[in-house]
Order: C-alpha cells, then sequence, then structure tokens
C-alpha cells in the first residue's frame, strides 16, 4: 500500500505586487495582485518532509522582501523540528526557496543535477538570470554536496513511498515539481512551475524565466499528472490560504491544509 502524507502549506512572508509583474507581456487589467512565500510539509507516521525553505532575512531584505516570521523557526507550529528532518526536497535554488539549508542538521537534500550546473554554470554572467539566485546560498548547497548529503536527480524519481518528483524546467533550468499521496489523492504541488493559478489557467508564464516553451509546456506537464484539476497547488498564490483551511483556528492566515478538498 502506497504510504499516505498529511500536507500543509506555511505561509512566511508576503510582498504587494501588482498584475503587469506576473505575467510575461504584462497585463491589459493592471491592478494589485500580492504574492505570498511558502514552505511546505508532508508528514506522517514514519517520516516528516520539507519541501523548500524560504528566504532568509538577510536575502529577503537585499530584495525589499520582508519576514512575517521564520519560515524553519515555524515548522514548530506543525509539531516538526527542522533538527530531526531527513529528507529536504530543494525545487529550485532560486533565493526564496533554498535560504535556510543550514537549519537542517541531519536532512539530505534532493535536487535535479541540471539546477546545479545552472546555478554555477555560464548563465550566471547575465544579472538578469543570476538576481534570483544567492551565492551564499548556491555555495552552501555544493558544500553540503562535498559533506555527502545533496542527492542529484536526473529525471522524474520516486524518492520516498508516496513522494516523487518531475522536472519541468522553465523558471529555472532544473525547476522540478512534487507529488504526494494524500488522502484526497496525489496532490501536485507546482512551486513555481505556476506561481498563480491564473499562469497556468491562462497560459501566460511568470515573468522570471529561463525558457518561455518549457514554462508553457510544463502547464500541460502538471495537468497530465494531475487527476483533476483542483490536485494542483500553485507556488505563490494568496488563493491557497483562501481556498484550504488552516490546521487549527490559531493557525488560521499561517498555515493550511492541502491533504484535504478545496473550502
Amino acid at each position: 500500500m502506497t504510504a499516505e502524507y498529511e500536507l500543509f502549506a506555511l505561509k512566511y512572508a508576503m510582498r504587494p505586487a501588482r498584475r503587469h509583474e506576473h505575467f510575461i507581456g504584462g497585463d491589459p487589467h493592471d491592478g494589485p495582485m500580492p504574492m505570498d512565500y511558502f514552505v511546505w510539509l508532508a508528514r506522517n507516521r514514519d517520516r516528516s518532509v520539507v519541501i523548500d525553505i524560504g528566504f532568509t532575512a538577510e536575502s529577503g531584505g537585499k530584495r525589499g522582501r520582508k519576514l512575517e516570521r521564520d519560515p524553519i523557526d515555524s515548522l514548530a507550529l506543525l509539531d516538526c523540528d527542522p533538527a530531526t528532518v531527513e529528507d529536504v526536497i530543494l525545487t529550485h535554488m532560486h533565493y526564496d526557496h533554498v535560504g535556510n539549508f543550514h537549519k537542517f542538521p541531519k536532512a539530505r537534500f534532493h535536487l535535479q543535477e541540471p539546477e546545479m550546473h545552472y546555478a554555477v554554470g555560464r548563465h550566471m554572467r547575465h544579472k538578469q538570470l543570476a538576481r534570483s539566485f544567492e551565492p551564499d546560498d548556491v555555495c552552501g548547497i555544493v558544500r553540503l554536496n562535498f559533506d555527502g548529503r545533496v542527492t542529484y536527480h536526473n529525471g522524474p524519481a520516486d524518492i520516498l513511498p508516496g513522494i516523487s518528483l518531475v522536472p519541468t524546467g522553465g523558471h529555472s533550468a532544473g525547476l522540478q515539481f512534487v507529488k504526494i499521496n494524500t488522502k484526497r489523492g496525489v496532490v501536485v504541488l507546482a512551486s513555481d512551475v505556476s506561481h498563480f493559478y491564473e499562469n497556468m489557467e491562462t497560459y501566460r508564464p511568470f515573468t522570471t524565466a529561463f525558457h518561455i516553451g518549457d514554462m508553457l509546456d510544463a502547464f500541460d506537464t502538471l495537468r497530465a499528472h494531475a487527476a483533476r484539476p483542483e490536485l494542483i497547488v500553485p507556488g505563490h498564490d494568496p488563493l491557497v490560504m483562501q481556498r484550504y483551511p488552516a490546521p487549527s483556528p490559531k493557525l488560521e492566515g499561517i498555515a493550511v491544509r492541502l491533504d484535504v478538498d478545496p473550502k
């Protein structure tokens, strides 16, 4: 029997933004469109798996982003101790997904190998691409690899019972999304394959792009891996916090459950 997980999204920051910032080509009906920042937790009786680990106050501050709460310390709100986590999935290496690796002393980090090649390769001479990466974060993951704590994947992978990875590229060269088996079915955690529901619903990619064609194809890949559309969860959309229930009243506005159907 396939392992089943509880699945949570924990919001740790937001930024005010406008619609034209989120769609290549802008938007004819420009207006406010804020962006939320999440880390995700999948857990069952056997293990806790953290998916993406947010940005630090320092790296966020450089970009005008402010933490509402420390994303890793806040895992305690979901009864997760980072010191005991053995597996962390990095969907990609952008600063807001990889900034707190040092807070997981025991974890093995799962990453698509092309993403590391991209993060240390020739494309980083282009400021338009490099600005999404924090050099100290990249170097930190390199050091973890020297310590034997990074597992590189080259293509789809079943990394644990009930948890698998699917690479797409596009937004970043080695971007991947995560499939998690839950009691409502296999949730397709898109991360930045689709920042907002609207990106994939209208086939208008987000403005940070390595390969636009791959970004468009990735929307089809998300759908192909989801038994029904509501099982796809985008990576930065405030609607996630509105559509899903909080684990408890005290976590209202902080965390939601993704292993249950939308409200």
